[in-house]
């Protein structure tokens, strides 16, 4: 049981970390490649990030359940200690880009694309610019944690 909840658990933490760096390094770019305008955009990321985050969020929650499972079954050492205080941190962090930054960017994107004033067009694209610079921060912050929790699920 041991070898089986340990390999779940590492295969868990890789799929996951491998999800993050496909969005970061090919979908995001690829988006960014495209000939459309940024609203446009940031509606089909919306659309990827919605169905994303259900495969995710799964794949989030059973690392979860075989990171305690592997410590149950075979002990918590140090790096299955800190990967187990990171979890809710990288839970946090992708709550908060799903529910806040991402809503937030794609409304402000809609309203951006309904406005016929140009003034509230410019105001609308600068508050989305602005959230999506911090949405980014937010993003290689993820990034890192879901990182060092790969590397600590390989290691617990």
């Amino acid at each position: 049981m041991v070898l089986i909840a340990d390999t779940v658990h590492v295969l868990l933490a890789g799929a996951w970390f491998g999800g993050v760096m496909f969005t970061t390094f090919v979908v995001s770019p690829a988006l960014k490649a495209m000939k459309w305008d940024e609203a446009e955009r940031v509606e089909v990321r919306a659309v990827i990030g919605r169905r994303y985050a259900l495969i995710g969020g799964v794949n989030l929650a059973l690392l979860a359940v075989f990171a305690l499972t592997d410590g149950i079954f075979g002990g918590f050492g140090a790096a299955l200690y800190a990967e187990c205080a990171l979890l809710p941190l990288l839970f946090g962090l992708v709550a908060a880009h799903g529910a806040f930054f991402g809503r937030r960017v794609a409304a402000l994107a809609e309203a951006e694309r309904r406005s016929t004033d140009a003034e509230e067009i410019a105001s609308f694209a600068r508050r989305r610019r602005s959230l999506q610079r911090l949405s980014l921060k937010v993003s290689w912050v993820n990034l890192a944690v879901s990182a060092t929790v790969a590397a600590l699920a390989a290691n617990a």
